[in-house]
Parts: structure tokens; sequence; C-alpha cells
């Protein structure tokens, strides 16, 4: 048997609200040592998005590189294979890659390619061994691919030559992979990409690839791979019936809607070629994210009705306290609202992160009926298009959305001198 843990979407150096996550991500890392070595894992695979920006802070290398020193410290016999995800950069990923290869770690940044172009098989083929050390799979490690990765569209071509790109580098490397097997041996893929019917956590999820009308199908990956371990979305959720192919999801909430989310990572048993089960194992919670009223947005009386019921423990450690995001409903902009509820909140054991205002029944046809969002909380493409809207009076066309999408790719992959 194979033994194989699924984890994705870690967003090292993320922070919610100017609040850093670093006590979070350092109680995933210890938990997941600890997961490991319980369930004497074969393989663990970390399906893209290690960190949340191409230029992380060195507290974020610094939790990567404690978690795979001590990761190989505990368990010598470790596969250990991760890719970049679109938010990472590869170049950096892969700056200590002689380090990396010393101690027997496979972390593949970007598309390695070799001098005719073609995927470079050795480096994104990786075996993966059993526990008696023998070869007992070979994973495809398709790390984030972007439009530059792509071979050139065929202009006769049917489809979407995007997303025939995409499938032509996978069929290369699968069809490498097929020549390598043995039988009995299981094909394993990994990828960080969204697949038709995933869905999407708008709020901390960067459109990919084109955007999301660029989704990719599921026949993508084929009958033969046992397993398709992918990384992107932040809700874990298998995208085929038969449960083979699957996003972990993060291990914690990046958002507050996300807060209800179930944080896991996949526990992958195969059996020869074959998949055996593929089962969730929940990540604690660390800190907890409260959202008031629960029920939703409501007048301000019963806000502060829902806060002063709050019994929260008047001794949890500060890095511990839980995370509040507060809904009121109001007729219109009522000036000072932060202040009142951070004045109720001033001696709770609590942090305040937001203050959502909803506005309805009013008679101002230009007052909003939707959540206002702070800057922060848009990601660029929604600054973008907002403006033009605001300027043209219209939602900006496909061809310029398109042309703003590969301009924002090159700015977020650029290498700072």
């Amino acid at each position: 048997m194979l033994r194989l843990i699924h984890t994705a979407d870690w967003h090292l150096g993320h922070s919610l609200y100017g609040v850093s996550r670093r006590f979070e991500h350092q109680r995933f890392l210890d938990w997941l040592l600890e997961r490991l070595q319980a369930v004497e894992a074969d393989a663990l695979l970390v399906a893209g998005d290690i960190f949340d920006s191409t230029n992380p802070p060195a507290s974020a290398f610094a939790l990567f590189y404690g978690f795979l020193t001590e990761a190989r410290r505990r368990m010598p016999g470790l596969d250990l294979i991760l890719i970049g995800g679109n938010h990472d950069s590869a170049a950096r990923l892969e700056a200590p890659s002689s380090l990396f290869q010393a101690l027997g770690i496979r972390v593949i940044g970007g598309l390695a390619r070799t001098p005719d172009g073609e995927p470079d098989v050795q480096r994104l083929l990786c075996p993966l061994h059993d526990r008696q050390g023998r070869v007992a799979g070979h994973c495809v490690a398709v790390p984030f691919l972007r439009n530059s990765d792509l071979p050139p569209a065929d202009p006769a071509g049917a489809g979407d030559p995007l997303i025939e790109g995409v499938r032509a580098r996978y069929r290369f490397l699968f069809d490498a992979a097929r020549g390598l097997r043995r039988p009995g041996q299981a094909l394993v893929a990994m990828g960080h990409c969204y697949m038709v019917r995933g869905r999407v956590s708008e709020l901390s999820e960067r459109r990919i690839l084109g955007g999301n009308q660029h989704a990719l199908p599921v026949d993508l990956f084929p009958p033969g791979v046992a397993y398709a371990a992918l990384g992107h979305l932040h809700l874990a959720q298998a995208v085929d019936a038969e449960g083979r192919i699957r996003y972990s999801g993060s291990p914690i909430p990046l958002s507050l809607d996300e807060a209800d989310y179930p944080h896991q990572v996949v526990q992958v048993d195969l059996e020869g070629e074959r998949l055996v089960d593929a089962v969730a194992l929940p990540v604690p919670r660390s800190v907890p994210i409260l959202r008031l009223p629960e029920t939703g947005p409501a007048p301000l009386e019963q806000v502060i009705e829902a806060l002063e019921r709050l019994q929260p423990d008047p001794d949890c450690p500060v890095e511990r306290r839980p995370y509040l995001e507060l809904r009121v409903r109001l007729e219109r902009p009522q000036p000072g609202l932060r202040e009142t509820l951070e004045a109720r909140c001033r001696d709770l054991p609590l942090r305040l992160l937001r203050v959502s205002s909803h506005y309805t029944g009013t008679a101002d046809p230009l007052a909003e009926t939707v959540p206002r969002q702070r800057l922060e909380e848009l990601d660029p493409e929604q600054v973008f298009s907002r403006c033009y809207q605001a300027a043209h009076k219209g939602p900006p066309p496909d061809e310029l959305l398109s042309c703003y999408r590969e301009l924002l790719e090159q700015v977020q992959q650029a290498e700072p001198d």
C-alpha cells in the first residue's frame, strides 16, 4: 500500500485585515508533522500556493524551511513533493534547489523545460516510494501553468487554445509517466489550476489562467490517473463523481467568508494502481472566527445584544483571541459606527477585524444594497473593472480583460533587482 497526504494553499505570510497569521500557520505545520508520523505517510504532496505572495516576508520563509527540515529529520524516508501555485514566485521557490536536492526534497516552482521547449520529464516526474523503499508509483507534478508555459496555439485547432495548451502539457507528461511505470505502480498527478464545477472563494482566490471562464475540464486527468492532488480552491471538494480528483482546500480560513469551510488535509491510500480511499483529516482551528450576528446582518441594537451575550475566555492568550466581524444592517450611513463598536469591544479578549455595513430599505436609488468593501478586500481585477465601469458606464470588454490579466500576471511574477 502507498499512503499519501495531500495539502495545498498554505499561503504562508498571509495577514487578515493587517493581523499576521504566523501563529496559526505554525500550529498547522506542527500538527501536520504529527499527523504524517501518526498515519505513517509515505509521501507529502503540497499542491501550490505555499506562500501568499511572490515576495513573502522572512518569517514565512522561516516557517517553510523549518517545516521541511523537521519533516526530513523525523521521517527520513518520506517523499516530499511541492509545486508552485499562482501566488508563488517560481524563482524564489527554486532558489535553494541545491539544498533541496541534498535533502531529497522535490520543489518544482515553475514548468521546467528542455532546450527544445518540451516539459523536462526528469524534473516533473517524481517516483513515489512505499515504506519498504520500493517505487510504488509515479507522480506527475505540474506547477501552475502560465500563458508563457503553453505551446503555440494551432490556428486551425478546435476548442479553446488556452485549454488545449494546458491539455497538451499534461498529456505529454502522462505519456512519459506511462513509459516509466511498471505493472502495479500507481499514476498520481499534482496540479494548481481551476477545474470545471469547482466552487470559488471570491474574496481570497486570485483568478488564474485567463479567469474562471477558462475552467479546465475533468477529462484533463484520464482514467489511468489513480488520484489528482489539486491546489487553488480553498474549499475542500472533489470535482469528479469518483472522488479521485480533489482539492484539499486550505488548512486555515483565508478570509472571513471561509470561516465555515471544512479545513483539512486528505489522506490518500493506494493499492497497486488503484485508489482505495481518500479520507479527510480535519485541521484543528487554533483561532476561532466569530461573525455576529450568526444569522446575518441585523440592526445595530441586535448586533450589540449579540456582542453582550458573548462570554470569551478572559485568560485567552493574545495570539489565540478570536477574530470578530460585526455585521450591521443600516438604512443610511452612520458616522462613527466603527468607533462605537470598537468601544464596546475594548475590554473584551477579542480582535475586531471588520465592521460590515449592509444598506437596505432606503429610498436613495444610489444607495448600496450589497455590503461595501474596503480596498484591501478587492483583488486587482475587481479594482480595474470598477474603475473602467465608472469611466465608461459599462463592464470592460473581454479582450481588454484578457490583456489586463496577462499584464497583471507579468507584474506579479516579476523579480525585483
